[in-house]
């Protein structure tokens, strides 16, 4: 068969053409970043948990203990859905899930108060989920510390005008800014990062379900036994600028339409993803192509690839502080664009910054990029090579 003009070109119909025929593909790489971070920012849309249910053991049965109560109940955070008699009535509650934490008021809560000494609240949270100990230790603290403050002013009935009274009440004035996160929302925390992560773990995934039917196909080989198939530039290239275009389009769906269709921060420019989603996305592409040269089933990719999501996202950084990792596993982690990547688009998209305020975070993705290139070369003309030896002995 005549040799096509452009390589490059052939290689990639090739790629795209099979792409395309091959529905478990076309799951991986079209579905599943369609359809996954929509299923994440639903589940995760609520941003907060708003008027969990408690109960309440109250032992005083004070004036005070009831307004501290009520001022509870007032909060949009929790709500107190029963008052129980005894802890183990309030255990029980517990124990069936009808409340998720108990706030229980001592015996001696006003008298030690009345006396000028420290009163002591218990809290106790279900912590089957963090959100849980969150929204009831804010809404408790809020209230003490409001109470500690109308204490001060009581003591201190010298204070006859009203700014003396502010005075007391409030010695140093502050603001409260929570910057890049107004509500305090786990989907604005959580989301962006993993819409990183869902493109890298799709990419490994459908690139290795490719590779794993070639090697069906030619009979463990990944280069087809073709004359066509000689140029190992040529055919890396073909093979990774399908993947890479067709990710390109879901990098920026994910950061455009799944962003502002559930109010994700939405605070970079065009120009400033696009550098960013280059080198990240070739890294990606590059990383799958070398790791699945190692796959010889399609159902490999998925032992390999699928169990990865989990700890890239803890070893990211993002959902644990980065310095609070030992450095045997920040350096596990820098192999993977997705500690670079996940990084870089929240400071991108969630902090306004610029390709220059992310600097150290493009220059890695573009060394990862540069080194997987080469390491899928050498794997690839391995397997040219092998390609060349069945071809002649056939």
């Amino acid at each position: 068969m005549r040799k096509p003009k452009f390589p490059i070109l052939h290689v990639w119909l090739d790629e795209l053409s099979e792409l395309v025929k091959d529905e478990g593909i076309l799951i991986f790489v079209i579905l599943l970043p369609l359809a996954y971070p929509l299923l994440y920012a639903m589940i995760y849309n609520t941003e907060t948990q708003r008027e969990l249910p408690i109960c309440v053991v109250d032992d005083n049965m004070s004036a005070r203990s009831r307004d501290f109560i009520r001022r509870v109940d007032a909060t949009s955070e929790v709500s107190v859905a029963a008052h129980c008699t005894s802890m183990a009535e309030a255990q029980e509650l517990l124990r069936r899930r009808d409340v998720y934490g108990i706030l229980r008021i001592p015996r001696e809560f006003d008298q030690r108060l009345w006396r000028g000494q420290q009163a002591v609240v218990g809290l106790y949270s279900d912590l089957t989920s963090m959100l849980y100990y969150k929204v009831e230790y804010l809404a408790v603290i809020n209230v003490a510390q409001e109470l500690n403050r109308n204490i001060k002013v009581m003591e201190h009935q010298q204070h006859t005008t009203a700014r003396e009274e502010s005075l007391a009440r409030w010695p140093i004035r502050f603001d409260e800014v929570k910057m890049y996160n107004p509500a305090g929302g786990f989907a604005a925390f959580l989301i962006p990062p993993v819409l990183m992560l869902i493109l890298q773990q799709a990419l490994c995934l459908g690139v290795g379900m490719s590779m794993g039917r070639s090697r069906e196909r030619f009979r463990g080989l990944v280069i087809p036994p073709t004359k066509h198939y000689k140029n190992t530039l040529a055919i890396v290239l073909g093979k990774a600028l399908v993947h890479f275009l067709l990710f390109l389009l879901m990098a920026f769906y994910m950061a455009v339409c799944v962003t502002r269709w559930f109010g994700l921060p939405q605070l970079g420019h065009f120009w400033d993803l696009l550098g960013f989603f280059v080198p990240y996305l070739a890294a990606c592409t590059f990383m799958a192509m070398f790791w699945s040269s190692f796959i010889y089933r399609r159902e490999d990719c998925i032992l390999l690839f699928v169990f990865m999501s989990i700890p890239l996202l803890f070893l990211s950084g993002v959902s644990w502080p980065g310095a609070s990792i030992p450095p045997l596993w920040q350096a596990v982690a820098s192999v993977f664009p997705s500690t670079w990547g996940l990084n870089a688009y929240v400071r991108i998209q969630g902090m306004g910054a610029s390709l220059g305020d992310c600097r150290t975070e493009i220059i890695a993705l573009w060394l990862l990029a540069g080194i997987y290139f080469l390491l899928t070369c050498f794997a690839y003309m391995f397997e040219i090579r092998r390609s060349v030896g069945r071809t002649i002995l056939e």
